[in-house]
């Protein structure tokens, strides 16, 4: 089920964008405020406790222990790393497309810096889902927005159709990949906490900046509290009906 949702949510975004054609951006940027508050409640409420439930410096499996840093060095590496990614996404993973077009202000080929980084990203926020379920619905909600604008951005530039699709497709099959490949490598089962700890990272900065972007001039805007509210609320009655 965690694969179907977190597919189709990048599926459905590039098919809206490329047949209902939506242009205000006051309502994406709406949707954009909604799933930053979405996926950091659900980190901070789901993912944070449970890093650190189980001790701080031992990994257990099947009798046998490591040594690791503190998970708090692992979030850490998260943030940093995403910092880094967005020097070739240009920010793409929170809404902004930033990409060199030729002087008819077109685009004809894939730009593989953002391809390959927005891969790599959603790729590692896979890994998590494994063992929380209910992320696959944060990672769906943060990805059918950006879907929906990199596709508006790609028709716009007049890029073509097919290629298009197989960006968004690829894009799509990522994150599902990520989770399949942690229910079935052992390495990524004996060091599943650090790389839970990681993902965290990368989604506090993400959902964050999000947050912190729509709120433009930092002037007050009633329509974007009430969507981060409802963000909020929504993945706190999520993980309350999860937990009991």
């Amino acid at each position: 089920m965690e694969y179907i949702i977190t597919f189709s949510a990048v599926i459905i975004g590039f098919l809206i964008a490329l047949f209902l054609k939506p242009q205000k951006k006051k309502n994406i940027k709406l949707l954009l405020a909604f799933s930053g508050a979405f996926l950091l409640s659900l980190t901070v409420l789901h993912l944070l406790p449970e890093l650190f439930n189980d001790g701080h410096n031992h990994a257990h499996e099947a009798g046998h222990e490591h040594k690791t840093l503190p998970v708090g060095v692992f979030i850490m590496i998260g943030i940093l790393f995403q910092i880094l990614l967005e020097f070739f996404s240009k920010g793409a993973e929170h809404g902004h497309v930033h990409v060199h077009k030729d002087e008819h202000n077109e685009l004809h080929q894939i730009p593989w810096l953002l391809f390959i980084s927005l891969c790599i990203h959603a790729l590692l926020e896979g890994f998590p889902i494994h063992q929380n379920h209910n992320l696959a619905y944060g990672i769906a909600v943060h990805h059918f927005p950006i879907a929906i604008i990199l596709t508006l951005f790609f028709v716009n530039a007049k890029m073509n159709k097919f290629i298009i699709f197989a960006f968004m497709f690829t894009f799509a099959l990522m994150t599902p990949l990520g989770t399949l490949l942690a229910d079935q490598m052992h390495f990524a089962e004996h060091y599943s906490k650090e790389i839970s700890a990681v993902v965290v990272g990368i989604l506090f900065h993400i959902s964050s900046t999000i947050i912190f972007e729509s709120n433009e001039g930092h002037k007050f805007n009633l329509a974007k509290i009430t969507m981060i509210v409802i963000g909020f609320a929504l993945a706190y009655v999520i993980e309350m009906g999860h937990s009991h």
